[in-house]
């Protein structure tokens, strides 16, 4: 009875709206995937699609590999340490994403710093080129969403029972051992949350691609900001926002299956 009303709502202000969004690209001019496969014959939308989809999983793969041994290292130290190193880990959470972004152009332009210290070093003859390139999509997007991944794993990290880890000590294991095959599988729940929460981030975010991409290397996020507000074609913009979707569900069962085979205890995580 209680839970009426909030479904209701819920129905009202997400369900709805994102049905009726989704409905014309499947009805209009008739009802069929006629949208997605046009969508898909186009070259330009391909490279897209796939730029997206390798950004975005380059992206989650090293906030991973990152988040996972510096939050365990967090979760080891004392309270009051632990405390300030998150709060410096979220500090960049409160700068403005177009803020970050711009301070990526000074590092990675031309005159940049990065360029004026490879000149100055003599590594290079000629300024090379980091700005507006994947790399520096995927640099500035690890930037943007490795505070989240390392945030998520240390509440994770927490609760993982010290004794467990210190039994594989006392049966021999090395620390890298005790680190991959117990703290891995018991924190793999955490990966899960963390991993899609990044890989939909990145994949949805406007401001870094646009930024630090430029126009030549366009992903969905910005195809959907042009064919929304520059062309108005909000079915090809819905459409858009679909893919993004599936991608993201697509992303978290191929998480829940790793966590399945992973952590043996044989429950499921999503």
């Amino acid at each position: 009875m209680f839970l009426l009303l909030p479904l209701a709502l819920v129905c009202l202000f997400c369900l709805l709206p994102l049905i009726l969004s989704l409905v014309p690209t499947f009805t209009k001019p008739v009802f069929g995937l006629s949208h997605y496969v046009a969508f898909f014959k186009d070259s330009f939308n391909r490279i897209i699609f796939q730029r997206s989809l390798r950004i975005s999983l380059i992206t989650t793969i090293i906030c991973i590999l990152v988040g996972l041994p510096t939050s365990y290292y967090v979760s080891l130290l004392g309270e009051k340490k632990r405390r300030l190193l998150n709060s410096l880990i979220l500090f960049p959470l409160l700068t403005n994403a177009v803020v970050r972004g711009f301070a990526w152009i000074s590092i990675l332009g031309k005159n940049g710093l990065l360029n004026q210290l490879f000149l100055s070093l003599h590594l290079t003859e000629e300024p090379v080129k980091l700005l507006y390139t994947e790399g520096a999509i995927i640099v500035g997007s690890v930037y943007l969403f490795l505070p989240v991944m390392i945030s998520t794993l240390s509440s994770v990290m927490e609760r993982i029972g010290m004794e467990t880890v210190e039994a594989a000590y006392s049966l021999g294991a090395p620390p890298v051992v005790a680190f991959f095959r117990i703290v891995v599988p018991l924190s793999f729940s955490g990966v899960l949350v963390a991993g899609v929460m990044v890989f939909a981030g990145t994949i949805s975010a406007y401001t870094t691609p646009t930024l630090l991409g430029g126009s030549q290397n366009m992903m969905l996020s910005t195809l959907l900001y042009q064919q929304s507000n520059t062309l108005a074609d909000w079915d090809a913009a819905s459409l858009i926002a679909f893919l993004m979707m599936l991608l993201s569900l697509g992303m978290m069962k191929l998480f829940n299956v790793l966590a399945s085979k992973i952590d043996q205890r044989g429950t499921e995580h999503v």
